[in-house]
């Protein structure tokens, strides 16, 4: 499976004074959907620190639909685009319980040695995920 959903509420320091989510507040929730797609692959992000990997953003675009709102509760969906070498690439959107488009996004990441800081293809358990979704 390919695809994966969490949920998240809108916390009310992710919004402006309107009550509506602050544009940069977007970025965290996008981030939770892609651990935790990896997490249900099987993929401890903490563990693949600590093993000298990082996946850092080197890309991303977001389009702002419709606002979110203080207390909605929002699905996160994040989907695997493309896997080529040392890229990753995502598109994710966010919609509220009425199943409305709110957001949506497209990052590109890479694997990278946290200690050279160079990009790195990943270990081969990884590449084993990776083939089985793509």
């Amino acid at each position: 499976m390919n695809g994966h959903e969490v949920e998240v509420r809108v916390r009310y320091g992710e919004t402006d004074q309107m009550g509506v989510v602050y544009h940069g507040s977007y970025v965290p929730y996008f981030e939770i959907g892609r651990v935790e797609w990896l997490r249900n692959k099987g993929v401890s992000y903490k563990l693949l620190e600590e093993s000298g990997v990082a996946l850092p953003i080197v890309s991303m675009h977001l389009n702002y639909k419709k606002p979110a709102r203080y207390d909605d509760l929002l699905t996160i969906v994040t989907k695997l685009k493309h896997y080529s070498g040392v890229k990753i690439e995502f598109d994710c959107e966010i919609r509220n319980e009425n199943q409305e488009l709110l957001t949506t996004a497209h990052f590109i990441l890479v694997f990278v040695d946290t200690k050279s800081g160079k990009p790195i293809v990943p270990p081969g358990y990884i590449l084993e995920i990776l083939k089985e979704v793509i």
